[in-house]
């Protein structure tokens, strides 16, 4: 079959290429772009003879996927796939995948990163003490015994509970199911804007949906303490971004942690969440460890052989 690999999936050739040894053994042709390209009719062009798509983070649209006639499967590499036109892809026939768990980790990880660093101020300390200054007149607070609640307990979720339990937090959490294991390591699960109310530390982990997009907005952030601190390694829009620079600039909550905003990066100079105090944002890095990009690349890998065989376990449509 003919694979067409739309963008770099994070790894050195030589890695690729024993990754992606198992399609070349079965006899696929494999096409790999690494330029980043996402004009729409270069897109259209690549596609149009692919039978298998592989693409990360890169919006692929109806006019994409109509562009490409012989398509029959999809495997995404990333936990996401709300960036592609599902509703054409059901009409098409065209099954897809995702790389669940590559990143869970990661993820998790970085969360904590962003709580510590907004608890002990570190990156404007960190530009204080180059320019000769001291802690003087900034806070330094402790991680263990605050409150932590958790907006989405799946797999990220659900390790980001299991460090926060680490760390000697309280964990709370807001889910649509709760999880038994996570309530036998004390856990509990409360209404959303009990969690929100409650919490020292708010962290997002949920999935973009019609009913999460804009789910903290304005009224929601207004339930914080004004001590908190929101974090936000999921996806962008379930923050209404606009209302976070505006409570962040009001005192309405203490701080924000964000991996993730409206936009994929680079984000303009005037957007709103640039200028508000006390935030500190990295450009979508949660994913993107070495580790695993290795990972992903081999779930990526192993849904298009289990998928030839009838037994793939990743199908989102």
């Amino acid at each position: 079959m003919k694979i067409v690999i739309l963008e770099s999936l994070g790894i050195n050739d030589s890695e690729f290429s024993a990754i992606s040894q198992p399609l070349k053994d079965s006899g696929h042709d494999l096409t790999v772009y690494k330029d980043g390209n996402s004009d729409i009719a270069t897109l259209k062009s690549r596609v149009k003879d692919a039978e298998i798509l592989v693409l990360a983070n890169m919006p692929l649209s109806a006019d994409v996927i109509d562009a490409a006639e012989k398509l029959k499967y999809i495997s995404v590499a990333f936990t996401g796939y709300d960036h592609i036109d599902l509703d054409k892809c059901k009409e098409k026939g065209i099954q897809v995948s995702n790389a669940a768990g590559y990143s869970t980790n990661s993820v998790a990880e970085l969360t904590f990163g962003l709580i510590i660093a907004l608890l002990r101020n570190v990156v404007p300390l960190e530009k204080k003490l180059r320019e000769g200054g001291t802690k003087q007149g900034y806070r330094q607070i402790d991680l263990k015994g605050k409150t932590v609640g958790i907006l989405g307990t799946g797999d990220i979720g659900s390790a980001v509970a299991e460090l926060a339990l680490a760390f000697g937090c309280k964990v709370i959490a807001y889910n649509r199911s709760e999880k038994p294991a996570l309530i036998s390591k004390g856990v509990a699960y409360q209404s959303l804007d009990e969690v929100l109310q409650a919490s020292d530390i708010v962290t997002i982990h949920m999935p973009l949906t019609a009913d999460t997009k804009g789910l903290i907005d304005k009224s929601k952030l207004a339930l914080m303490k004004s001590s908190a601190f929101l974090i936000n390694t999921a996806v962008g829009p379930i923050v209404d971004n606009a209302a976070l620079a505006e409570a962040l600039h009001n005192g309405t909550i203490a701080g924000a942690g964000l991996d993730r905003v409206d936009m994929e990066p680079p984000v303009p100079a005037d957007y709103p969440i640039l200028s508000a105090p006390n935030t500190v944002l990295v450009p979508h890095i949660g994913f993107a460890t070495e580790e695993a990009m290795t990972r992903r690349a081999q779930i990526t890998v192993n849904n298009i052989c289990k998928w030839e065989l009838g037994e793939q376990e990743n199908i989102v449509l």
